[in-house]
């Protein structure tokens, strides 16, 4: 489906599918542990992000397989409410 960027219709998602969340934050050790706490018994995969010009941000890359739109909004939902994630997209 090629959607116009003026559209409002929003892209259809076959579940299950692989799913990216990108989360920025102060430590990066930090982040490594927020994913692991959100993402619990979950098989997922991390992989390191950029880091702001002046060094104080960091962001990391988690991927991992949802079963639907609720569980992919859980997810993103549980990185939003985590402390030391300042933001993620």
């Amino acid at each position: 489906m090629i959607l116009d960027a003026n559209s409002n219709e929003k892209p259809e998602i076959a579940y299950p599918c692989e799913w990216g969340y990108k989360i920025i934050g102060l430590e990066k050790t930090k982040l490594e542990t927020a994913i692991f706490e959100v993402m619990g018994e979950r098989d997922y995969q991390k992989k390191a992000g950029n880091s702001s010009s002046k060094g104080k941000f960091h962001s990391l890359n988690a991927r991992c397989q949802v079963k639907s739109q609720a569980d992919r909004d859980a997810i993103f939902k549980a990185f939003q409410k985590h402390d030391d994630v300042k933001m993620v997209m």
